[in-house]
C-alpha cells in the first residue's frame, strides 16, 4: 500500500525536483558555454553563467547565409519524412497485426531480421547511388536508413494487435467498410499514442541525421542543417589547427564554443517540440513495446 503521508510526498517531490535539475543543468551549461569566450573556456572551464560573454561562436555560424537555407531544407525534410515514415510504418504494421494474414510468420520474420542484420555501408551506398541514382537529390536525405525500420514496425504492430478491439474492426467490415477505410477512419484515430510516438521518433531521426548528407550530398545547396553545421565545425577546427601551425592568423577562432553553439542550434527546435508530444510518446512506448 502506498503511504500518502506528508513526509512521503515531500520525499517524492524532492527526488523529482533533483532529477529535473539534473536533466536541465547540462543544457543550461551547454548554452552558457556557447556564449563564452574561447580563452575563458580553456582557462576556467564550464560554468552555468558565462564568465566572459561572447557571441563570436554564433557570429561565425550565422555568417554563412546558407545556414538559413539548410534550416529550410531540414524543416521540409522533417515534415515530409515524418509523414511518409508514419504512413509506411502504419501500412506495414496493420496487416502484420492480423492473425488471419497468409504468411504472417514469414513477413514478421523478415521485419525482425532487418533489426539484426544489414547489408553494410558499402553495398548500401552502391545500391542507392548506382541503382536508384539518388546522389545529390532531396531523396538522398529522405529515403536511406530513415523512412522506416523494424523496431517501429514491430512496436506499432504490437499496439494494433493488443489495443484495437477486434469486435470494432469486424463490425466495420460487416457494414461494408474496406480495409483502407478501417485503417484510416478507425484504427489510426484509435491509435494516437503510438502514431505520435513513431512520428516523434522519426522526426528526431530526420532532424538529427547528418550521415545521409555526408554520404550522398556534395551539392552545397542541398545541405541539411546538421550536415552544414558538421562541415562548419570541421572548417573551424581546420582553421584553428592552421593558426596553431602559424599559417594563418585565426588563432582566436572559438572552436570549443562553436561545438556548443552547433549543439544548441541543432537540438533547440526538438526541445521546443517535445513537450507537445510527451504524454502520447510515453503512453505509446509503454503500450506498444511492453505488451507482447
Amino acid at each position: 500500500m502506498v503511504d500518502n503521508s506528508k513526509g512521503y510526498r515531500i520525499l517524492i517531490h524532492t527526488v523529482m525536483i533533483l532529477l529535473c535539475i539534473l536533466s536541465v543543468a547540462p543544457f543550461i551549461m551547454l548554452i552558457s558555454s556557447s556564449f563564452t569566450t574561447e580563452t575563458s573556456l580553456i582557462a576556467d572551464g564550464y560554468f552555468f553563467w558565462p564568465r566572459q560573454f561572447s557571441a563570436e561562436a554564433y557570429r561565425f555560424l550565422l555568417s554563412d547565409s546558407s545556414i538559413f537555407r539548410a534550416y529550410g531544407i531540414t524543416i521540409i525534410l522533417t515534415v515530409v519524412g515524418t509523414t511518409l515514415s508514419v504512413l509506411v510504418t502504419t501500412m506495414i504494421a496493420y496487416p502484420l497485426s492480423m492473425q488471419e494474414l497468409p504468411g504472417r510468420g514469414i513477413f514478421n520474420f523478415y521485419v525482425f531480421f532487418t533489426m539484426l542484420f544489414s547489408g553494410g555501408l558499402v553495398p548500401t551506398y552502391m545500391m542507392w547511388t548506382q541503382i536508384f541514382h539518388i546522389k545529390n537529390t532531396f531523396a538522398a536525405l529522405l529515403f536511406p536508413s530513415l523512412l522506416t525500420n523494424g523496431f517501429t514496425i514491430m512496436m506499432m504492430r504490437t499496439y494494433f494487435a493488443t489495443n484495437i478491439p477486434k469486435e470494432v474492426l469486424e463490425s466495420a467490415r460487416i457494414d461494408g467498410a474496406r480495409e483502407g477505410t478501417v485503417l484510416f477512419k478507425i484504427v489510426i484515430p484509435m491509435s494516437r499514442p503510438i502514431v505520435a510516438t513513431v512520428g516523434l521518433m522519426s522526426g528526431i531521426a530526420y532532424w538529427n541525421d547528418w550521415n545521409n548528407n555526408l554520404y550522398y550530398i556534395t551539392d552545397a545547396n542541398l545541405n541539411s542543417i546538421q550536415g552544414l553545421l558538421n562541415r562548419m565545425l570541421t572548417n573551424a577546427q581546420y582553421l584553428k589547427q592552421a593558426a596553431t601551425m602559424g599559417n594563418v592568423g585565426t588563432s582566436s577562432t572559438p572552436t570549443t564554443a562553436i561545438r556548443m553553439a552547433v549543439v544548441v542550434l541543432g537540438v533547440l527546435p526538438i526541445l521546443c517540440a517535445y513537450p507537445f508530444f510527451q504524454n502520447n510518446f510515453v503512453k505509446g512506448m509503454n503500450l506498444g513495446a511492453v505488451k507482447g
